[in-house]
Order: C-alpha cells, then structure tokens, then sequence
C-alpha cells in the first residue's frame, strides 16, 4: 500500500487497503490527468483510460483542435478561461484582469506521513500510517505554483486531498476560485447523495438521478449549514447499501462550501469540492500562499456501508483529538430546555443534587448565566458571571456540584455579539457589517469580525478568564445565526472577499488555543443545533450537538443521515421531557433513552419535575450506557432499516472490531394491525462464530444470523424499542 511513481509510464499509483486511485501525466505539456479510481490493482498501466490515444488526440499531434482535448480531459485539477468549459477547480484575476490558468506538472514529493495544514483542521497519520504525495505544478505565465496533496492511510479507504497555491511573480494575484478536488469517471448510471435540512431537521437523506449539467449542493451562510452538507456521493445505479459502487467527498471544513457534480456530453461525470468560489477573493502578493482546506475522498465497493466503515475510522483514528479521542463521555444533563433562563443557584443545585443520585456525571449550566442574559436579546459579549442568579459566584456554585460527586460543564457563544451589551457599546466596530448599512439581525444579535486580531483576543480572554476561575471541564460552544452583511472595518477594500475564509480561521484559532491550554477539557460544538456539524469542528471537539430537535422520533433519520458518514461517538444526543419542546410529541421514556444511546447520551430536561416512573428508569438507562458505551463509541455501524424509507421501523446495528459482540436497536414507529414479525437480517458478524442473545434460549451462527435472520416481534404500540445484545460464545 501507499504511493509510488512509475517513471517510464509517467503514472503516479495510490493505493488504500481495497482501492486504487491511478493519476497520468500526458503530452509534452505535462498536463495532469485522473485515469482510474476503483477497486484495487496489482497493475500501474492504466494510463491509457485518460484516453489520450483517440480523438480529439493531445494538443502536440492535434493544435488545431486543442479546445476539443482541454473540454474532455479527465484533469486532476481543472482549470479555468483556456478551453475547459466544464466546471474549474481554480481561477484568477490578475493586474491586467485575465481569469485564465493553464497548469503543467513540474515534479513531485513521496514520503511517510502526512504535514499539517496551517491554520486548518485536517486529517493526520505517522509515518507507519500514511504516505504523501506533493504533486507538483506551474502556470508559466502566472509564474504561480500548485501543490497538489494526496495521502493515502494504511487502515482506511480513504484519500485525503488538498491544495497549497504560492505567487512567485512580482505582482499581486487575486485567486478568485481555490476549490480543494476533483474527480473524473465516467457514469455509472449515477444517483447523486446529498444532505438537507433545516433547523431541527438536519441532514436527512436525498437521492436525485445525476442529470446532464450542474447540480450539486452549496452553503453561503458562512458555516456548513443546518440547510446542505459539505458532502456529496455518486451511488451506481445497481449499488445498495452492501453492495456496488459509491464515490463520497467528504469537505473538512465550517464555512461557506460548494460541492458539485456536472455529467457532461460524453457521459463522464465531474465532481468537485472547496471553498464557495460566491464572495471569495483572495489576495497573493509576491511570495504568499494560500492553502485550500481538505477534503477526503473514500470509494467502497461494498455499497453505502463501506463507505460508512471508512469514514467512520478515518474520523475517529485521524481526526478527532485531545484527552476524549477514545474515551467514554460523562454523562451529562443540561438545564436549557428543564429552565431555559428562569434559574438560581439554589434551583442549579436542587436539579444537580436529585440527578447525583441517579447516577448522573455532569451537570451543564446553558445560556442566561452572563451579563443581564434573563431573555436572548441582551449580553452576548459580557461575559462576566451574573451573580443575581448565581448568587455567591460561579466558583461557589462549582464547589458545591463537585461536593456531589458531579463535573461541572458551562454554555458560551463566542462568536456573537448583541446590540445590547456594553461590549457593543464600546466597540461597534467590531461587529460584521457593511458601512452604510444597517445589519440585518437574527435572534436579535451580530457577529463579531473574528478576522481581526484584537477581537479574536478580546473573545479568547473572556472565555478563558471565566474557565481559569471554576472547575469547569465541559465547555458548549454554540453559533445561533449565520453570517451576513459581510464586510470588516479592517479589512482594505481588495482584501472584502476574504473576510468569509478568515472568520472560519478566527474560529479555528480560539478553539485550537482553548483546547491547549484547557488540554482536559471536553469541547462540545454547537450551533443552533446541528448547522455546523462538520469534519473542520471534529478536529477541536470530539463530539457535536446533533440538532436541537431531541424528539426521539424526529432523531432517527437525523441521526441515520449524520451516522452514515460520522461515528456515532460524534453525535450529542439526549433524553428529553415530553411532550417535546420542539414538536409536542409524547414517546416512552425507554425509547427515548435506546435513541439517545446511539450518540453521546444525556439528558435534556428538570429531573425534579419528571414523573416518578420516569425518573426511576434513569439508573437502568445509565447502567445501560455503561454497559455499551464501549461498543457504541468504537464498533462498526451498520444501517439495516429506514424508518424515512419504510415509514414504520428503524433498525440499526454496532458490531465490536474483533466480530465478537454486537448490539442491535429496534424501534417500532407505528404499530400496524394483524401484521407477521418482521424478519432482520443482521451484518457484520463473523460467518464463521457461533452467537447468543442476551436473555433468550438458543446458539445462532454467524452466517445464520445475517443471511437467514432473526424474528422481531410487532410491540404493542407506537414508538416502541428493543435491544439485542449478541455475544459470541
């Protein structure tokens, strides 16, 4: 595994476990060209699929027809303005006011390992793990360099891709498109996997057949998004969930994104993913370099499950970070929707001294603790302990939830800054806005310009100082409004276009420094929920609130489409009261607790005011968190029903590393009358191992288990749950 350069053929070859990604070089002029990404070869000579050996032939046997070549080329890195009339990956604005680029291979860099990106989240591996690939070009006219960066993991179908841009010339250079990758294949009957949603509706799954031209998803909010997802997929037309061909790009990264796939008049699909070429200018003077976020690619064979199986342990063993990369969370309760701002200390430590008995870790103080925060229409930026609510102080309140045997964890929203504060008051300037215009609002408050140095310090210091002062090991980061009204006072008026990209490394930079001198602390992002649930945020907090929707129902395909491509260790998920606050739903307490346990698990609710019946089931759910955490947090996921697809189950699987345990989840939606069982065929167990389920009579084998199935009979009821635990004997 790994790379290799192959001289005489002029072929770079990329391996993974079970794929192999094939790059050319082609004609005199070096261009740069994608021949194969598939299942794995033991050959290197597939140059001959960029097809440069049939019409319209290379440029040097061909000039008259040089358009017709640069319109068809499978590129590796499209370029823009010089005859690729199909989507670019890059473009400028010089001096003079010309757009095009034209890029040629100059040379090239392998070595064990894999280098940081500065200033960015990505991807990292030893030298025992990865290997890299710089592939290196220029644009002679430009006297511009481009890096193109591959690195390929020992234990993963994955290839991590990105782009490092430098100006050599004497002039400025404004790239106006940096996209981060490309891939090239022809159609295979394509359905293009993408993720939508809305506030409380996150990321649920949509197919759409890949038509001739454009179609893809995009954010321009200044964050992910809770609307698309940087993510995109091409399913074969005969791929299922275990089977066939699926092509997934991946974007680490929390800002504005764009994501596309184009199929062109030869049936050859184009897809691409970066930064949001929309508002995006970035200036180069002599010598700069601009380094594109990175985005991870993962074909499977083995359907949509193995690219689930990929991307899970590629985020969980090269992304996530920090003293919880593989360790069980606390479980937690969190007073926003048990007070919402109506809170003391006294009632802080009533809800934390009755939820110490049941076995609860942490208790979380949300928002209404700072300034005169009693509604949200004030204070954000005063971040200093309001003590008519925590009368005493925020460390007295701290002592006393540690005296109980619970860690204590606090909400902040960095970012944001109202018109009502004295922060504000001071420094108008600060926030995001166009001069001459009065900006728009959203939940009645601005974003501060992170790209300027002195408000990045005055954020970090403020939350700092507040985390220097308590026992606080917990620390919810949440964002309520996307971006808007984007211009900076700092900024010159040729650098405006940068403002996006340099927010998101503002963001990057005040989490990067928490999270190193506060090394203990676990970071949970937020942002109103799940609208900026992204790889780029997994890099700083090993876990992220999945949506503020904690219905257990509405949970299920928002966690099916977030569980498909992040391990469940990443998603926040909770036990909430009912009817729910968001859509007045009533579900049973169990299920509540079997949905909740397909993430991080804990509780969103007042634990005094809960019926009794309820509150008696907390220790059995906590037993049960720690009973399977383990499994949950490290093994294999594995989709087996839809309720968004069937409209009545859902039924997914976890499955240890060495096949030996696996746990089921079973919630019935709504009942149906005179109905058989329903039969569930279970996966990823070992043929070859003899299982038993817990609390049943009865030795099954492997093969029996997953080919033959097992019998789960209708529960009485709607919204009803079951656990099958299975061990091998």
């Amino acid at each position: 595994m790994g790379i290799e350069f192959f001289e005489q053929d002029r072929v770079f070859k990329l391996d993974t476990p079970k794929s192999s990604y094939i790059i050319g070089i082609v004609d005199e002029e070096n261009f740069v060209g994608h021949a194969y990404y598939g299942k794995k070869c033991r050959d290197h000579h597939l140059g001959y699929l960029c097809r440069t050996g049939e019409a319209p032939f290379v440029p040097s046997k061909n000039a008259r027809d040089r358009l017709s070549f640069l319109d068809a080329f499978p590129f590796e890195y499209p370029t823009h303005g010089l005859g690729d009339y199909r989507e670019s990956c890059i473009s400028v604005r010089t001096k003079g006011g010309h757009s095009a680029v034209s890029l040629s291979y100059t040379g090239h860099k392998i070595y064990k390992g894999k280098p940081k990106l500065s200033g960015l989240p990505a991807t990292f591996g030893s030298e025992g793990e990865c290997t890299t690939l710089e592939l290196i070009c220029e644009d002679k006219a430009l006297n511009m360099e481009v890096v193109l960066y591959y690195s390929t993991f020992e234990d993963t179908d994955v290839i991590a891709r990105s782009v490092k841009i430098t100006n050599k010339g004497k002039e400025p250079v404004y790239l106006t498109r940096a996209l981060s990758a490309c891939l090239e294949i022809d159609n295979q009957d394509f359905e293009l996997l993408t993720m939508h949603g809305s506030w409380a509706r996150e990321r649920k799954i949509q197919y759409r057949k890949v038509g001739y031209g454009k179609q893809g998803v995009t954010s321009e909010r200044g964050e992910s998004s809770h609307q698309d997802h940087p993510f995109i997929a091409l399913k074969a037309g005969d791929a299922t969930q275990e089977r066939g061909d699926v092509y997934g790009i991946h974007f680490v990264y929390s800002g504005n994104f764009f994501a596309q796939a184009e199929k062109n008049q030869f049936d050859v699909v184009r897809a691409v993913m970066g930064i949001n070429p929309q508002d995006f200018c970035w200036k180069l003077e002599e010598g700069e370099s601009f380094q594109t976020p990175e985005a991870v690619m993962v074909y499977s064979s083995e359907g949509l499950d193995g690219m689930t199986t990929s991307l899970h342990k590629l985020y969980r063993k090269h992304l996530i970070r920090g003293e919880y990369k593989d360790k069980k969370r606390p479980i937690l309760i969190n007073n926003w929707e048990a007070t919402y701002f109506d809170f003391n200390t006294e009632k802080l430590i009533q809800i934390a001294k009755q939820a110490s008995e049941l076995g609860i870790e942490m208790l979380v103080m949300d928002d209404g603790w700072f300034g005169r925060r009693n509604d949200d229409n004030t204070s954000l930026g005063d971040w200093t302990v309001n003590e008519e609510k925590l009368n005493g102080g925020l460390n007295h309140l701290v002592e006393e939830v540690n005296k109980l045997g619970m860690k204590f964890g606090i909400w902040f929203e960095p970012e944001m800054i109202s018109p009502d504060s004295e922060l504000y008051k001071a420094h108008p300037d600060w926030a995001i806005a166009v001069p001459g215009r009065e900006p728009g609002r959203a939940r009645n408050q601005y974003v501060l310009d992170l790209s300027r140095k002195e408000v990045r310090e005055h954020t970090y210091e403020s939350i700092a100082s507040v985390l220097r002062s308590a026992n606080i090991e917990y620390v919810k980061w949440d964002m309520n409004r996307p971006l808007s009204d984007i211009g900076s006072m700092e900024l010159d008026a040729d650098r405006q276009g940068e403002l996006f990209h340099r927010y998101v490394l503002g963001v990057y930079e005040l989490q990067e420094r928490l999270i190193t001198e506060f090394p203990h602390l676990l970071l949970e992002n937020c942002s109103g929920g799940g609208a900026r649930f992204d790889p780029g945020m997994l890099y700083y907090s090993p876990q992220i609130w999945c949506s503020d929707d904690t219905d257990a129902i509405e949970r299920l395909s928002i966690q099916e489409g977030t569980a498909m491509i992040y391990p469940l260790s990443t998603m926040g998920a909770h036990v909430s009261d009912c009817p729910n606050h968001t859509v007045g739903r009533v579900t049973p307490f169990e299920t509540r607790g079997y949905v909740a346990l397909a993430g991080t698990f804990g509780y969103e609710l007042d634990v005094t005011k809960i019926p009794q019946e309820d509150r008696d089931q907390i220790p059995e759910q906590v037993k049960m968190y720690h009973k399977y955490n383990d499994l949950v947090r490290e093994g294999e996921y594995y989709r087996i029903a839809s309720y968004s697809v069937n409209h009545e189950y859902d039924c997914y699987m976890v499955v240890s590393e060495d096949k030996r345990e696996a746990l089921v989840t079973f919630i019935q939606v709504l009942n149906r009358p005179n109905c058989k069982s329903r039969k569930i065929k279970l996966k990823g167990l070992s043929e070859g191992l003899d299982y038993t389920i817990e609390g049943e009579e009865g030795v099954y084998a492997g093969d029996t288990l997953m080919n033959a199935g097992i019998l789960i009979e209708n529960p009485w009821g709607d919204f009803k749950g079951r656990l099958i635990h299975l061990t091998a004997r």
